[in-house]
């Protein structure tokens, strides 16, 4: 999300987006029993989990800090994945 809050009349758009990337990316950790995720990607679903079903706050800057959490942890969850090459980044 970078340090510029996102407009107000997209913000809840936001939200739900990155609800369904976590969710996404989460599947993805837990998806083949063959390769088990690590403990910190454990935990990142984990502490995902109230974030997706959080309501989204109508309040502006509620809703904005949502979306930061959600991003943080998305964000971190990628880097797991990458590191374990559950995943591709791009080079």
């Amino acid at each position: 999300m970078g340090n510029q809050p996102p407009p107000g009349a997209t913000t809840a758009a936001l939200v739900d987006r990155l609800r369904n990337h976590l969710k996404q990316l989460s599947d993805i950790t837990v998806a083949d029993n063959g390769f088990p995720p690590t403990a910190e990607m454990t935990r990142l679903v984990e502490r995902g989990l109230p974030l997706r079903e959080e309501y989204t706050p109508a309040a502006y800057r509620q809703a904005v800090g949502l979306a930061r959490r959600l991003a943080f942890v998305t964000a971190d969850l990628i880097e797991e994945l990458i590191e374990a090459r559950y995943i591709k980044g791009t080079e």
